[in-house]
């Protein structure tokens, strides 16, 4: 199971359908690289990259989520320091699994965190994949 262009316009179209404000939504592989992206209407421009971070750091990171990296990396400076430069610590970034593996991800940015990775599980779900264990 891959994640193709298709599944990633199905987690967009999700995304854009239930989020309950204008917000940035990307899509990308399991190497991070973007797959699909979209900014609402009325969605600020920093929130397309600071979605594209968020995927891009769930997944190539070894945490499912940012939220999880966040934690991780929170106790320690020399941990913080060794991160990928790109990576972002907000938020909003969920892996996606498929079979059971590491698929890509979805950033979502733009409404409070916690409601950006509402967003994003909603996507993941809503194209039949995984999302990270809780």
């Amino acid at each position: 199971m891959g994640l193709t262009h298709e599944r990633a316009l199905t987690v967009i179209r999700a995304v854009v359908d239930e989020a309950p404000g204008p917000v940035s939504v990307v899509v990308a592989d399991a190497h991070g690289e973007v797959v699909a992206s979209l900014r609402m209407d009325g969605a600020a421009l920093d929130t397309e990259l600071n979605a594209r971070r968020k995927a891009y750091t769930a997944a190539r990171s070894d945490a499912p989520t940012t939220r999880e990296l966040a934690a991780k990396a929170a106790g320690s400076a020399t941990e913080l320091a060794s991160f990928d430069p790109f990576f972002s610590f907000f938020l909003g970034g969920v892996a996606a699994f498929g079979d059971g593996r590491r698929i890509g991800a979805v950033g979502v940015s733009g409404l409070p965190g916690e409601v950006d990775e509402q967003l994003a599980v909603a996507g993941i779900r809503a194209a039949g994949l995984e999302r990270p264990p809780v």
